[in-house]
């Protein structure tokens, strides 16, 4: 509902979803890969049969691609990847048929989203969330100071740009950086043994791709 709102509003939507898609998804782009992002399902199977892409599995298998992003670090370039998520894909994917332009931002690409957006009109920075084990909406500190990190890189770059109170408050949360592995999403995957994914989740400004929803697919800028 965020999203759709800041839809109305803006000519460009930036999707956060530090752990993990947004993060995922730039490792995939950077290796040169294109990425569709999808809510999952038979749904997907089939857009994987129809364009002859990989589907990415459950996290939770360790096994072959994911939405874990250490998997997608050997990603062969050109490969037409679907990615599935919960949130931040599932965003992306709501966008697909709407006016405004989306791209990805996380921590890793923060500098790069800034400047690639500089010269932008109305941004909406949608922190994804995450999900309760009822499926409500649960907030995370990590998409928080991503949002935060996007919004004090684009007033890095143009000092006159205007923060609304909740970009600025994310702006000073991403100031005052804590590790990921201590917040309550980061913590989980530690747990779960994905200390690598939260690992590469927290490199600040380690990537200078910025993934563009294309024709139904990420792409870099």
């Amino acid at each position: 509902m965020g999203a759709k709102a800041l839809a109305e509003q803006c000519d460009v939507l930036v999707v956060v979803d530090v752990l993990s898609f947004s993060t995922a998804l730039t490792v995939a782009v950077e290796q040169g890969a294109k990425v569709w992002p999808h809510t999952g399902g038979e749904s997907a199977r089939q857009l994987a049969r129809d364009i002859d892409a990989v589907l990415a599995g459950n996290r939770s298998s360790h096994e072959g691609l994911t939405l874990s992003p250490a998997s997608l670090l050997g990603l062969a370039p050109e490969t037409r990847l679907i990615l599935p998520s919960p949130n931040g894909s599932s965003i992306a994917f709501a966008a697909l048929n709407g006016s405004p332009s989306v791209v990805a931002g996380c921590l890793r690409n923060a500098s790069a989203v800034g400047r690639y957006l500089r010269d932008t009109g109305r941004i909406g920075l949608v922190p994804a969330g995450e999900r309760w084990s009822d499926g409500s909406l649960r907030p995370s500190y990590e998409d928080l100071v991503g949002a935060g990190a996007v919004a004090d890189r684009l007033r890095a770059f143009d000092p006159s740009v205007a923060l609304s109170p909740e970009a600025e408050a994310a702006a000073l949360a991403f100031r005052s950086l804590r590790p990921l592995e201590v917040c309550a999403s980061g913590a989980e995957l530690v747990e779960r043994g994905f200390a690598e994914d939260v690992q590469i989740a927290s490199e600040v400004d380690s990537s200078s791709v910025v993934p563009v929803l294309v024709e139904g697919r990420f792409v870099a800028a």
